[in-house]
């Protein structure tokens, strides 16, 4: 049995499914900001980074690879431990990208080199790396202050997209079509924190508008050979903001073999340098051919990786500790349906959350999970500039078509039992 070193976990209900079947095939040792709670049943060891700083990430994977297993703390004594030589070093969770990145280099594993984590996470070192090899992607520029923004906009032409330059989960991104507008959302992205980056007070960018249907591709990548795993499709919601309501997948889509798509991929992790790991990358199918809305350095979340599974039987977690461990990952598709995944949200901007179940009855039989995301007594608010975590609860289904799929999805969030009034 190999044995993986995991970074971060990230929440339970959306990450537990992908630990549990990497822990049946690994000896998995896990690094983790905190002791180890409901991750002890797939791990043989933990090692604790207080504060998770990408330092305290490369000294726990040194101190793992050098004498086996630490016990709670970094510093602690060995704990059970993993007989023999470390083969993989591995995270799906954004905010260790790099630190992970730079534990693999330090210890010689395979990874996606320091530098491309850091393109990944940097959405302006994103730019710049494929404006250098002319890779296709909107207009871009990075901005200091409003006035600066408002010189950019009116260059590109109305309307633009305000992004933080090291935002997640579309946060603060938003569609803006005046210089008021602008004014007011540059502010909401200026307040991210732009943690690890260079210039910090350069924090915003603006860029051009594309139109056209955006998709992700999540990708397996080995030795800089690009594999695509599955090509998920979003619904958006609540404009001017780009708050993800729901994504779908098809076990057998055309566009992983499209040679478009598949050459572009290649060309945009050329162009950042990705070796190894995996990826997550969103872009335009514009008129023009596909332009790159962003790359990130690791699996999607929102359940991507549950919903290849079950709609196609390959399991991107896995092909992850694959190639992380400098293996040929399995990507045989044994199924060919559709599998999605969509959110509820509250009726109003300011919802106090009384009761909240679903009526199992009511699920059709090709609902997967239902879940509550929010308790009775909860303060909820819809996805507006400063906040994105504006849903309630979820379901998932798969079936044969893509029409019987929505059709279930629209039956499970039916089900959805609420008492709410306005907070």
């Amino acid at each position: 049995m190999k044995r993986l070193v995991v970074v971060g976990t990230g929440p339970r209900l959306y990450r537990e499914f992908m630990l549990r079947r990497i822990g049946e095939r690994y000896d998995v040792h896990l690094v983790l900001g905190r002791p180890a709670e409901w991750e002890t049943p797939y791990v043989s060891g933990v090692s604790v980074v207080p504060g998770m700083t990408a330092d305290g990430i490369v000294a726990a994977v040194r101190d793992v690879v050098a004498r086996g297993a630490v016990d709670g703390a970094v510093d602690g004594p060995a704990d059970g431990a993993l007989d023999g030589a470390v083969d993989g070093v591995m995270t799906w969770a954004e905010d260790h990208v790099v630190g992970t990145a730079l534990a693999a280099a330090a210890v010689g594993l395979p990874g996606p080199g320091p530098d491309a984590a850091r393109a990944c996470r940097d959405k302006h070192a994103t730019r710049s790396a494929l404006a250098a090899r002319g890779v296709p992607q909107p207009q871009s520029e990075l901005v200091a202050d409003v006035a600066e923004a408002r010189a950019v906009a009116e260059k590109f032409g109305y309307p633009v997209v305000v992004k933080p330059r090291a935002g997640v989960a579309s946060q603060a991104v938003a569609l803006v079509r005046d210089g008021e507008e602008l004014a007011d959302h540059f502010a909401s992205a200026h307040r991210l924190p732009a943690a690890g980056l260079g210039s910090p007070d350069c924090s915003v960018m603006i860029e051009e508008y594309l139109t056209g249907p955006e998709i992700a591709v999540d990708s397996v990548v080995r030795d800089g050979r690009v594999m695509p795993v599955f090509v998920s499709h979003k619904e958006m919601g609540y404009a001017p903001y780009f708050e993800e309501t729901g994504h779908w997948t098809r076990g057998d889509d055309p566009l992983l073999g499209d040679p478009a798509i598949t050459g572009f991929l290649t060309q945009v992790h050329a162009a950042i340098g990705y070796a190894t790991g995996a990826t997550h990358t969103e872009l335009k199918l514009t008129g023009e051919g596909p332009k790159l809305i962003e790359i990130n350095g690791r699996l999607g979340g929102d359940l991507l990786s549950y919903l290849c599974e079950s709609a196609s039987g390959v399991d991107p977690g896995l092909a992850l500790a694959a190639v992380s461990c400098g293996d040929v990952p399995d990507l045989t598709r044994t199924r060919a349906l559709c599998a999605g995944i969509r959110f509820a949200y509250p009726p109003w901007h300011e919802t106090r959350v009384e009761e909240i179940a679903f009526d199992e009855s009511g699920l059709p039989p090709e609902a997967g999970l239902a879940v509550p995301l929010v308790r009775p007594g909860e303060v909820v608010l819809l996805p507006h500039k400063d906040l994105m975590e504006g849903r309630v609860a979820f379901a998932t289904a798969a079936a044969a078509t893509r029409e019987e799929l929505s059709a279930a999805l629209d039956r499970a969030l039916a089900a959805l039992r609420c008492t709410w009034s306005p907070a």
